[in-house]
């Protein structure tokens, strides 16, 4: 009986201090991408797989729930142990990036993915990014530390991880996490040409890499298809992405009408925003844009009132990982970038996209309780 009480407290404490609009919202943005799990992939399992149609649906279910749960542990703890919690974490998670290049499973000429007899098959970047916007923005606040040795071990990691995603190969998330550690330098009081001079020197060897190693020929050639629009033969999904946004027009074909997800393989993943705009039309892809917006604004909005800076670079790493993420693939979806394989934050099917949305939510969810 005391227990139930113990459990009963914890739960209406929780509940009382939580941000209830944004939580509302990070649950709409769920529930919609387990609903469009459920109309992009249910043809694609009988299809393909000859099985259950709704094997993906089921998949995308239990990784939702598991995303609940990992929601409600992140947004339940005190900071203290948010952070001690978190650096631990990292580690853990760090050590499985360092395995991919040794055990990793090669799919489609990328080693990007552990398959543990224990464990589902998991990419451990996907696991990494949330943990490293928090072990930055505390190196980036430690106030009695050098300022410049701040900066220069906040650059040693990510350097470290890049390093590991560009083994593999993985542009499209090295792009990523430098991006979320330029926006945490910055947003921490850098200097601007320092910032630079170091963003340029990391693009001066990322092209160096793509031009001259042969193991980034495949990221050359698709740079140079897509600019060339005519004869580039790594356009294929990219054109018939854009044919499907097209064909949907404003108010789409229909749902179960659409095309695109059996005509390009991993759409429900890399393309789930131009299989929705076929079947629901663009206004579909109008209100997500403006739920992404919105939950932007409402973490902006808290960022406001926070006073503890190390919160602060938190919550702008996070909401900027999934605003860069978002935008990127968007991007890939309507031709403006090359194809990078990127995932839709909260609705793209996949288990460790869910898992890692759901720990960013957990964590901004923690950050923007409210403070007794």
């Amino acid at each position: 009986m005391q227990s139930n009480s113990i459990i009963y407290k914890f739960y209406y404490q929780w509940w009382k201090n939580i941000d209830k609009p944004l939580l509302f919202l990070v649950s709409i943005l769920f529930t919609i991408g387990l609903f469009f799990s459920l109309v992009s992939t249910s043809l694609i399992a009988s299809d393909k797989l000859d099985t259950n149609n709704y094997f993906f649906f089921f998949k995308h279910l239990i990784y939702l729930i598991i995303g609940v749960i990992l929601i409600f542990i992140f947004s339940s703890l005190n900071q203290d142990k948010l952070y001690k919690f978190s650096i631990i974490l990292f580690f853990i998670s760090l050590l499985s990036l360092f395995l991919v290049p040794i055990i990793g499973i090669e799919v489609k000429g990328s080693r990007r993915w552990i398959d543990l007899f224990f464990l589902p098959r998991f990419q451990p970047i996907e696991i990494v990014k949330p943990f490293l916007i928090v072990i930055l923005a505390i190196i980036l606040c430690k106030n009695e530390t050098n300022i410049l040795f701040k900066y220069l071990a906040s650059t040693i990691l990510m350097t470290l991880v890049s390093l590991l995603l560009i083994i593999q190969p993985d542009i499209g998330q090295t792009l990523l996490v430098v991006f979320s550690w330029a926006v945490l330098i910055f947003c921490s009081g850098i200097n601007l040409y320092f910032l630079l001079t170091i963003t340029s020197i990391g693009l001066i060897l990322l092209s160096y890499m793509i031009i001259y190693i042969p193991k980034f020929n495949y990221i050359k050639a698709r740079i140079f298809s897509f600019f060339d629009k005519e004869t580039g033969t790594h356009n294929f999904q990219s054109d018939k992405a854009i044919e499907s946004i097209t064909s949907g027009g404003f108010f789409g074909k229909g749902i179960g009408e659409g095309t695109l997800k059996n005509r390009v393989p991993e759409a429900h993943t890399d393309y789930i925003i131009s299989v929705i705009s076929e079947e629901f039309g663009v206004i579909a892809i109008i209100l997500i844009l403006i739920l992404f917006l919105v939950l932007i604004y409402m973490v902006f909005k808290k960022i406001s009132f926070e006073t503890e800076e190390q919160n602060k670079l938190i919550l702008i790493g996070s909401v900027s990982l999934i605003l860069m993420q978002a935008t990127i693939h968007i991007g890939v979806n309507i031709r403006l970038f090359p194809t990078t394989g990127m995932t839709l934050p909260f609705l793209s099917y996949g288990g460790s996209s869910i898992v890692s949305t759901s720990i960013l939510a957990g964590i901004i969810l923690n950050l923007t309780k409210r403070k007794i």
